[in-house]
């Protein structure tokens, strides 16, 4: 333990992402002053919204400039501590970033019970996307018994969630993926009554085969065109939950909106979620969500490789739309 190394933005990137705009190097590993910690990454996350951070288009954390090093959430291990409430050894969910040392005052520092779940669960289903995707549809969506839900995205962390929740509620599931064996993953590992492959299938007369009666919820990760297309296929008091808008990531401009006029006619609502206005549900979601996680009422999938020197790769894979689960960097 004599170095700490780091991925830094070597230069923005020009739409989606490529490796060339990274580069590795190694520093010192940093020491720690009063109420300080010093944690050992274990698991990085890579999310999307990343992508906004780096543009400087994400609504909380500042722009990543060059020379700096990415941001994300890790579950790491406490290697040194001056802070009361941290002791050596204890598991927790900071934001080292891409790096394999960090260090924090504390704040939104989250220790982990290594008995409740893989460690890496903190990431996904039991963490941020879990979180999203449980706020976002009870608070927003409200599903009730029998309704038809829609999540695009649907074999990813968030969406993979919303249709499991759903169904524990009572609603029917559909998702929408982009290859064959994510929509057999949707089905068959994750329960959804069916998955549209909206590359090879015309999600607009899937759409009025299995919901004849419109759509109830609508749970968007996507934006664009499948966005447009679930505007027209909504049930009356429709809902639809804006989350993610990956379509529109690598882009310099957002495309033009849809048209709006079907959400008059069929008095849908249209809510946002962000994760942050919901730290207050975080306790009990974990608690409810370990719960089904031990009792099999969710699963999970992730996208995983080792090596901190392979986070590039596996982040412009994911900004590809190629990754298959929650996207995990496992430091060995």
């Amino acid at each position: 333990m004599s170095t700490n190394k780091q991925i830094i933005l070597k230069k923005n990137p020009v739409g989606i992402p490529e490796i060339t705009d990274f580069d590795t190097i190694e520093t010192d590993i940093p020491e720690i002053t009063n109420n300080q910690i010093l944690t050992k990454t274990v698991h990085l996350s890579l999310d999307p919204y990343i992508r906004g951070v780096i543009t400087g288009r994400h609504i909380y954390s500042e722009k990543v400039n060059v020379g700096d090093t990415i941001v994300g959430r890790t579950v790491s291990e406490v290697v040194k501590s001056n802070h009361t409430n941290f002791s050596e050894g204890d598991i927790v969910v900071c934001s080292n970033g891409w790096q394999e040392f960090g260090v924090s005052d504390g704040e939104g520092v989250r220790k982990l019970d290594p008995s409740l779940a893989p460690l890496s669960t903190a990431l996904g289903i039991l963490g941020m996307p879990g979180l999203t995707a449980y706020a976002g549809l009870t608070v927003y969506g409200e599903p009730k018994d029998g309704d038809h839900v829609v999540v695009s995205a649907a074999s990813g962390p968030v969406g993979c969630m919303v249709g499991q929740i759903a169904q524990i509620y009572g609603a029917k599931a559909i998702g929408i993926a982009g290859s064959e064996e994510k929509c057999s993953v949707v089905k068959n590992k994750f329960g959804f009554i069916d998955c549209i492959n909206y590359k090879t299938e015309k999600i607009e007369e899937r759409l009025k085969d299995l919901c004849p009666d419109g759509v109830d919820i609508y749970f968007d990760n996507v934006g664009g065109e499948t966005l447009d297309t679930m505007t027209r296929n909504l049930a009356m008091h429709a809902r639809i939950v804006l989350c993610g808008f990956m379509t529109q990531y690598n882009l310099d401009s957002p495309p033009p909106g849809p048209n709006l006029g079907p959400i008059v006619g069929s008095r849908a609502t249209i809510r946002g979620v962000v994760v942050y206005d919901h730290y207050d549900k975080q306790d009990d979601f974990i608690s409810i969500a370990s719960d089904w996680l031990k009792a099999g009422k969710i699963d999970y999938i992730e996208d995983e490789v080792f090596g901190l020197e392979n986070a590039p790769a596996q982040f412009c894979k994911l900004m590809r739309g190629e990754n298959f689960g929650k996207t995990i960097v496992t430091i060995q």
